[in-house]
């Protein structure tokens, strides 16, 4: 097993920078850079070009020889001093490898457009998404545990069929199509005005006491969870069915009822043990798959101050250093995970071996 965790670590530096190195060079083919950005917004100030100096002469050379659209009538020191301020004015395959050698150290640089390094950005905005993954993976694993045990049990009947309809039916909804109908039904968008609307908690919520603190956050994210847990919900639900059916059909459970142990005593004193072991180990698959994939919709409709929207504005914004820094945390923290479910899975099942399945 130490050689299959040695094997995955190391594969973590390959992957790692294909990730990178695609994104890197498909941004590179984006138009409006932050460069751009900038010239554009102090264009849209009428004042700018009074105060930035130079004649018409000089205004007339620098729009002919300035490669940024719509740049027209800034300095041609003004542009490259802006390069110069981004790093772009080195080669794109410079800045890549310099770039990775910073990220190795976790050192993700500064926003291009707040005063704050990216890591503490991240660290500021990473709690919010945390809440959101764990408490929708939660979520999902109390509905779906006895949903599943009972769609085993009554495999077949009309409660396994009507239940199936409705969990594939929730399967199809797109988080974000859950969220909006959610937002519109239960939020004040054109029927009820039960939940807020946005945020995470109150802007009294300093005021309140403690009592009343934990009342108001889970106000505040009771419908960003659900939205997030439906597609989790879905599929940790049929893996409970089938991980239970499996063994409902073994050896050891017929005898088990030839012996004249009830049905709930073969259930959950035999059968649960042996089911859930593959339920519990994907905890941390399951976490990550909902963390990543909900995060950026969900916190985005419901204007949640965590990673994902905060990677969404940065991409909007060109903020590069921002989106590679949340890319890098998120490959890496994905690559880790999934190296963790594979140790959950020997840990509680040890007859897995995956030196064995290597080889």
């Amino acid at each position: 097993m130490t050689g299959y965790i040695f094997r995955r670590l190391f594969l973590i530096i390959p992957t790692l920078f294909g990730i990178m190195l695609i994104n890197f060079f498909l941004v590179q083919f984006v138009p409006g850079g932050p460069i751009e950005q900038i010239i554009n917004d102090l264009q849209n100030n009428s004042s700018f070009l009074d105060n930035i100096g130079g004649g018409a002469e000089e205004v007339k050379t620098n729009s002919e020889t300035n490669n940024y659209k719509g740049s027209k009538g800034l300095p041609e020191e003004f542009i490259k001093e802006l390069e110069s301020q981004f790093g772009f004015d080195k080669d794109p395959l410079e800045r890549f490898f310099l770039m990775l050698k910073d990220y190795l150290l976790f050192d993700f640089g500064e926003s291009y457009f707040r005063s704050i390094s990216v890591i503490d950005l991240i660290i500021e905005k990473m709690p919010v998404s945390i809440s959101l993954g764990l408490w929708s993976t939660l979520l999902a694993y109390l509905i779906s545990i006895p949903l599943g045990i009972r769609k085993a049990v009554r495999d077949g009947s009309q409660f396994d069929n009507w239940t199936s309809s409705l969990i594939i039916i929730g399967y199809s909804i797109p988080a974000f199509l859950f969220a909006i109908f959610l937002l519109v039904l239960l939020a004040g968008g054109s029927y009820f005005k039960i939940f807020p609307i946005r945020g995470l908690v109150s802007n009294n919520f300093s005021d309140l006491s403690t009592f009343e603190q934990i009342l108001d956050y889970f106000w505040h994210i009771a419908l960003p969870v659900l939205a997030s847990t439906i597609s989790a919900f879905a599929t940790l639900t049929l893996l409970t069915k089938n991980s239970f059916l499996d063994e409902i059909k073994k050896q050891y459970v017929i005898t088990a009822k030839a012996k004249g142990l009830s049905e709930n005593k073969v259930l959950y004193g035999h059968v649960f043990r042996n089911a859930m072991l593959i339920i519990i180990a994907g905890f941390p698959g399951i976490f990550i798959s909902v963390f990543f994939g909900s995060s950026l919709i969900i916190e985005t409709i419901f204007s949640l101050d965590g990673l994902g929207r905060m990677g969404f504005e940065a991409a909007v914004a060109r903020d590069y250093p921002v989106v590679f820094g949340t890319l890098y945390i998120f490959g890496l923290l994905g690559l880790i995970v999934g190296i963790l479910s594979d140790l959950m899975y020997v840990w509680i099942d040890p007859r897995i071996d995956f030196e064995v399945r290597g080889s």
